[in-house]
């Protein structure tokens, strides 16, 4: 039951009201730092690898692609609860292992060894190799749709200032002297303005959309997956209740055997 809210709040995720929203401008700000992450996080992995693959013949270099392992794991559980915090997605709940041995006597080499997992490592490596990609293409496209709402929205104001200082006129050659129509300025100020806060409303949704691709790629929603009866729980579940209603149905048979 917990599982199945989990998962109903994880898809909640979703934002609205995108200009008057904090999510969004949170958003703004992790894309806008998603760029040097990026780059850390692969320079860091890569750096850990080959240096793990070089100090090998001297035994350094085992228990460092360990703690490379180790650390990619960290990044991607960083960039998860990051994501998380940013859409306001609840908590996971902490997966506890069916069985808890004891590692009293073992080598921390040995541990190291048995808690590694190689499809894990792959997929974490994968993750901040795209992690990199993901930074920069989110970056430009970012930047590039909020820059051109803005620019519409300062555009009558970047032409009344380089009138007055500088007695220059951007808007001199414009569409609307190509297709003959007449014009005030204060009119192009208006349609400007207008056609800005309708690209900076779509920059804004380009974002949030942005922020949902980069969700589903991290699998920040993989945590809120509830996680599936063993077959042998679910074999005998049945039998056990059907045991337990024949129990309780024993003293009343009884009861009327005696009368």
């Amino acid at each position: 039951m917990k599982a199945v809210e989990a998962t109903s709040m994880a898809r909640a995720g979703k934002v609205n009201w995108v200009l008057f929203n904090p999510k969004t401008y949170a958003t703004i700000l992790y894309l806008l730092l998603s760029l040097p992450l990026g780059i850390i996080y692969l320079t860091l992995a890569i750096t850990g690898l080959a240096l793990s693959i070089g100090l090998t013949p001297i035994f350094i270099g085992i228990p460092l692609f360990f703690g490379v392992a180790k650390l990619l794991n960290g990044i991607v559980n960083f960039e998860q609860s990051l994501i998380r915090h940013i859409l306001g997605l609840p908590v996971p709940p902490v997966s506890v292992p069916n069985q808890l041995q004891p590692e009293v006597g073992q080598n921390w080499l040995k541990r190291m060894v048995k808690g590694f997992d190689g499809g894990l490592f792959i997929r974490n490596l994968m993750l901040v190799l795209l992690r990199f990609i993901t930074g920069i293409v989110f970056f430009v496209v970012m930047v590039t749709a909020i820059a051109l709402g803005l620019g519409f929205i300062a555009l009558p104001v970047v032409h009344i200032i380089l009138m007055n200082e500088m007695q220059l006129d951007i808007l001199e050659n414009n569409l609307f002297r190509y297709f003959h129509v007449d014009w005030t300025y204060n009119q192009q100020y208006l349609l400007y303005v207008g056609v800005g806060l309708v690209l900076f409303w779509i920059a804004l949704r380009v974002v949030n959309g942005l922020m949902q691709i980069q969700r589903r790629i991290m699998y920040v929603d993989e945590s809120y997956q509830p996680s599936s009866m063993p077959v042998e729980a679910q074999f005998h579940a049945p039998i056990q209740s059907d045991y337990d209603g024949y129990q309780g149905n024993q003293p009343t048979q009884e009861k009327m055997w005696l009368a």
